[in-house]
């Protein structure tokens, strides 16, 4: 189920959160087996742990797409939050190209209340919409 039922002065403070975990090197990108366009993104692009935080920095709150029910078990109260941005890159054969990079981030509390990311970021594969452009 798509959410769309948030104000800019909350996404605003979701970039920061994100922000504040990429600073403190609290994320992880997703890299599983079952996350293989992820994978085949940072391999097709060079993305190297540089180029994510670059992009994890230039998050601007026009890019926030929706958010969605987490229905993985055990953590079904935490909101997936979904971003589109577009950025040049360079692809394996150091051509550049304009790419619209899918994010998507579970947002995670641990004990000590502190925050923690789980990231997705690959080439967008389907149809979005911006809800503050």
């Amino acid at each position: 189920m798509l959410l769309k039922d948030y104000s800019e002065e909350q996404i605003k403070n979701l970039i920061e959160i994100i922000k504040d975990c990429v600073r403190e090197n609290r994320y992880t990108i997703s890299l599983e087996e079952n996350k293989s366009e992820n994978i085949q993104f940072i391999e097709e692009y060079n993305i190297n742990e540089k180029k994510r935080i670059n992009i994890l920095f230039e998050l601007d709150y026009r890019d926030f797409c929706y958010g969605l029910q987490n229905m993985r078990d055990g953590v079904e109260q935490n909101n997936l939050y979904v971003f589109c941005m577009q950025k040049y890159l360079y692809n394996i054969e150091d051509e550049t190209e304009l790419i619209d990079i899918y994010l998507k981030f579970n947002i995670l509390c641990n004990e000590k209340e502190e925050y923690n990311l789980l990231v997705s970021l690959h080439k967008r594969n389907k149809p979005i919409t911006y809800i503050f452009r």
